[in-house]
């Protein structure tokens, strides 16, 4: 019941307005009311009154069964959760001295992670005197980027940071 107290609605005694438009369980309004009136209203009827628009003016009050609709509420953010699809990001990194058959294993990875609707980080590593050849990290990073052409796109090009250099590809939209 967490997702019902950050609506924070005023239910029942909370509403301290002296008038308030009161609509009933079917959606008919029965005009502006008193809050007591409201109140007196909604007992007989065995449900509750809540506030559900309190920058009206009157406010507006709905005669309605409080345990019910938090329950409605907290299902339907259920159902709305369970439909999203979290993105992630997964990294591929590779030497600037990697051999064909490895490149091939690696892209074939990629495109894998990108067909399931993954962002990809691909980070070309230098080690020791390789960093003063940075341009041999550019063509691979640019044969890998030709190789995944058909499952994504390049989101942010090839980048040095630190010693290493990335390239962001993100998953082809399926509309």
């Amino acid at each position: 019941m967490l997702a019902i107290s950050n609506k924070e609605l005023e239910i029942n005694e909370e509403i301290r307005d002296k008038e308030i438009r009161v609509i009933d369980v079917d959606g008919t309004q029965l005009g502006i009311l008193s809050s007591k009136e409201a109140l007196k209203i909604a007992y007989e009827k065995n449900l509750d009154l809540v506030k559900i628009a309190p920058q009206a003016t009157p406010p507006v009050c709905r005669i309605m069964d409080y345990g019910k609709y938090c329950f409605e509420q907290a299902k339907r953010e259920k159902e709305a959760k369970k439909n999203q699809k979290v993105v992630e990001i997964k990294e591929i990194r590779m030497s600037s001295t990697i051999d064909t058959h490895d490149f091939n294993t690696k892209v074939n990875q990629a495109i894998k992670f990108l067909n399931s609707g993954d962002k990809l980080k691909v980070s070309v590593r230098f080690r020791k005197r390789a960093v003063a050849h940075p341009h041999l990290g550019e063509e691979l990073l640019e044969r890998f980027k030709v190789a995944c052409a058909e499952a994504g796109t390049v989101e942010k090009p090839a980048k040095m940071e630190g010693r290493s250099l990335v390239m962001f590809i993100s998953p082809k939209s399926s509309k």
